[in-house]
């Protein structure tokens, strides 16, 4: 007797595996740490703002008188439910 082999299956077990140790990898490397001077960096986006930042062009303001704004509607009282009446229809046995 023969052994018949799965060779769709078995191609499929081995990406599989080979999938999985490559995201184990991938997730375990660290990344390589270079030597920053921090305070550099720290003063660079101190400085960087404030020379970049443009002043603004100032809008005249207008103030609206009050009795022009539209009044907010009032919200009305819900009426009560309804109540749901009893069935009465019976089952008729023949």
């Amino acid at each position: 007797m023969g052994i018949t082999r799965l060779k769709r299956k078995a191609r499929r077990n081995k990406q599989r595996s080979a999938d999985r140790v490559s995201k184990i990898k991938q997730l375990t490397s660290t990344p390589v740490i270079a030597n920053i001077d921090k305070e550099e960096l720290k003063a660079s986006f101190e400085t960087a703002p404030k020379a970049e930042a443009k002043p603004k062009a100032k809008k005249a303001e207008v103030e609206k008188p009050a009795a022009e704004k539209a009044p907010k509607a009032e919200k009305a009282e819900k009426a009560p439910k309804a109540k749901k009446a009893p069935k009465t229809e019976e089952k008729t046995e023949e």
